[in-house]
């Protein structure tokens, strides 16, 4: 005789007691969305019961979008006030840092990834970028960029481990201990990490490869939602062994259509 067999329950992850976590996904340069999001986040906060609240950047500041600059220095006074934001670093932040510490290589890779319209907040004309060789660039771009911005993202965290969730940019290596992980895997990764359905031991929380929206799944949840191109810039809210979902959309300013990096 076969016994009916009984569901497993879904398992259940803990955000640190007496915590509220937001994690805001890539916001590459929309100083627009990031404003909108945070008075979201303002207002969702304040309509709960009161708990030690903490955002999390979850990378890639820069790029693409048109106010870098802008959305480098907001998210910079947030980090600088105790308690109230921390920062990961992404890809696109971890080229930028390389550039404006004079490696030709990042230079030119900045440029492919959509780097221009950073430059151009900075005050870097588009003549400027485009004049020399890319050694050359590196220099300009160390010359110009504030040195304070530059510390700030370099001071960004690979990743943040709080009770049992995961933020990082890209995602992790299946089957690889945290403290094991590559940078170039947490700044990168896409393939096998996106497929994989092992459980990582925590609820991983990433951007990096966009999804028209927020995309949960047993063991990650990705929150990118392409706000530089789309013009969502999207959240997710933790307490406790609960999870909600925040937005902030307006009409896209950038047509950048360059691949996913």
């Amino acid at each position: 005789m076969f016994r009916k067999r009984t569901p497993a329950k879904k398992r259940a992850f803990l955000a640190p007691e007496g915590t509220r976590l937001y994690a805001i996904g890539d916001v590459h340069g929309r100083a627009d969305l990031l404003e909108d999001l945070l008075e979201v986040i303002v207002r969702d906060d304040a309509a709960r019961e009161t708990r030690d609240s903490t955002i999390i950047f979850l990378g890639d500041l820069v790029d693409r979008g048109p106010d870098s600059a802008a959305v480098v220095a907001r998210v910079r006074a947030l980090c600088a006030e105790a308690g109230v934001a921390r920062l990961v670093k992404g890809n696109h932040d971890h080229v930028l840092i390389k550039a404006a510490r004079g490696d030709a290589q990042a230079a030119k890779v900045l440029l492919g990834i959509g780097g221009l319209p950073t430059l151009l907040s900075y005050g870097i004309t588009e003549e400027e970028a485009g004049r020399g060789t890319h050694q050359d660039l590196a220099d300009l771009i160390e010359q110009r960029l504030p040195r304070d911005d530059v510390a700030f993202l370099e001071r960004g965290e690979d990743m943040i481990l709080l009770g049992d969730y995961l933020f990082v940019h890209a995602g992790i290596r299946p089957g690889v201990a945290l403290a094991d992980q590559k940078i170039s895997d947490l700044y990168w990764i896409r393939e096998p990490f996106l497929s994989s359905e092992i459980d990582h031991g925590v609820l991983v929380i990433h951007g990096h490869s966009v999804t028209q929206s927020i995309e949960e799944q047993p063991n990650r949840i990705g929150i990118d939602t392409g706000a530089y191109s789309s013009g969502t810039l999207s959240a997710i809210g933790i307490e406790g062994d609960r999870r909600w979902f925040l937005d902030a959309s307006r009409q896209a300013d950038s047509t950048d259509a360059a691949p996913q990096q």
